[in-house]
């Protein structure tokens, strides 16, 4: 087990998210993205005012708590420099949650130990090394299983976690608006459901009755314990999360509908998590949503308008940031508000060009894309932050993908760029038409200015006569004015 490269990094503790203007289920009024980021740097930690018991077996179920943590990572297959990364970016999550991060640490193994991850003899120079340090919870960089997690406490003798439940952690924090917050909730439960346990004779509690805390009938008699009880009622909220993230889903629906029905292209931003993908969105549209330089800023999807050079309308939206072994509960809980991406007509790809190994992040969200059904949708990477990045390492992207532009959302280079190769690959007019409309349809005239391209216009006594590309479908409402005059 080798010793890794951390020197007790700042804390850094955030407490909300951006807030979608089109949620219509949020419970606080949208704010502006100044204000989410003093609210989230308004409340930090303490350092040393901790009621941790020194016996953890005399609590029976017990709350993620982050405070001063040991990493520990399994280094299995790739690179020392890749292990080493993962092990940094295990770092910032957990920064991100509001840790102090005392000591990482990499195990050079074959596969995972299937009793405590990283071997028992491993265990027992972890356990001094908590003691030395004075940590009081261990963050192992993988899915760790329920017994894993049990065994690793028993020796360690502090709380264990991993990788999954620390972005569930993260998720929790930033989630703002109520749909948000119901799919971070369901997320949650269906990752604790298969962990649930108690301690020492807790274990086998059983109630009913009086005993099962007032439930009484319905608590499944006297033979039913306490932990059983706890999953039943668990898997009851689950049922009730669903559905009411399956009610708030059909506004979003409602919205994404009216645009098809408009015809107005759709472009969805996705990349990496911290690869400046709200940065962008302020860049194009000046909506204004939070921007920080944290993981996971971003939870709740804002769209906003914005136009090509040529003046064709289009929407893009922002949405959550992904990550190296993003949760599967949480790509299931949040799958309706990854629609947004699924259904658009191109993803902006957005990829961190100053990353030390940004091919890694292109290929982990290529992933979670095809997990949700995005891959078929066409793509258009965008290399952020090339004011801050290697020239070497632009041009080696820029060979890697083929379909890719050079941007800096913080300076606005390369945006004119951006905008020209959005217009190319929006899905075409495919229609040209010559017609004359009467002025009492006005109507038609707004839309082919919204949704085509006017070559030319001119105002005559019958009415108002226009020569422009339009999409097929408005095409067909305009053949009963069509003229062969222009």
């Amino acid at each position: 087990m080798t010793s890794a490269f951390f020197e007790d990094p700042q804390v850094r503790r955030e407490d909300a998210a951006d807030l979608t203007a089109e949620d219509r289920f949020a419970e606080d009024e949208p704010l502006t993205g100044e204000l989410d980021l003093a609210d989230r740097q308004a409340l930090r930690r303490v350092a040393g005012l901790s009621t941790e018991l020194t016996d953890i077996t005399e609590v029976e179920y017990r709350a993620l708590r982050l405070e001063r943590v040991v990493l520990v990572g399994v280094w299995t297959e790739g690179t020392a420099e890749q292990a080493e990364a993962s092990l940094r970016e295990l770092a910032a999550l957990a920064e991100t949650a509001g840790s102090q991060v005392l000591e990482g640490l990499i195990q050079r193994r074959g596969r995972p130990d299937v009793a405590t991850y990283i071997g028992s003899g491993k265990a027992d120079e972890l356990a001094e090394i908590v003691r030395a340090t004075g940590a009081d919870t261990v963050i192992c960089d993988g899915e760790l299983s329920p017994s894993q997690l049990r065994h690793l406490e028993e020796v360690v003798k502090v709380k264990v976690i991993d990788r999954t439940a620390l972005i569930l952690d993260i998720f929790a924090q930033h989630a703002r608006s109520r749909e948000g917050k119901a799919q971070v909730e369901l997320a949650q439960l269906d990752y604790l459901l298969p962990r649930l346990r108690g301690w020492g004779g807790n274990l086998s509690r059983q109630v009913g009755g009086r005993a099962a805390g007032g439930v009484g009938i319905g608590g499944r008699g006297p033979g039913e314990t306490k932990i059983e009880l706890d999953r039943r009622r668990i898997r009851a909220r689950m049922a009730k999360l669903r559905r009411q993230i399956a009610e708030m889903s059909k506004a979003r629906d409602t919205m994404r509908s009216a645009r098809r029905q408009n015809r107005i292209p759709s472009v969805a931003i996705a990349g990496y998590t911290n690869a400046g993908k709200s940065s962008l969105l302020n860049r194009l549209t000046g909506a204004g949503v939070l921007v920080e330089d944290a993981l996971f800023a971003t939870l709740d999807p804002t769209v906003r308008r914005a136009a090509t050079p040529g003046g064709r309308p289009f929407t893009l939206a922002d949405t959550v940031g992904f990550v190296r072994h993003l949760p599967h509960q949480l790509v299931e809980a949040f799958r309706s508000t990854l629609e947004e991406v699924a259904d658009a007509d191109l993803i902006l790809h957005v990829v961190d060009g100053s990353d030390a190994d940004p091919e890694a992040q292109i290929d982990a969200v290529r992933e979670v894309l095809r997990e949700i059904g995005a891959d078929r949708v066409t793509e258009l990477v965008v290399i952020n932050k090339a004011d801050a990045a290697d020239p070497l390492t632009l041009a080696r992207l820029r060979r890697r993908e083929k379909n890719s532009v050079v941007v800096s959302a913080r300076t606005g280079a390369g945006i004119d760029d951006l905008l020209a190769a959005i217009e190319a690959d929006l899905p075409g007019l495919d229609r040209e038409v010559r017609v004359l409309l009467p002025y009492d349809r006005g109507d038609l005239v707004t839309r082919v200015h919204d949704l085509g391209e006017v070559l030319s216009q001119e105002h005559t006594g019958e009415g108002t006569l226009l020569h422009a590309r339009v999409p097929a479908a408005l095409a067909g409402e305009l053949e009963a004015y069509a003229t062969a005059q222009v």
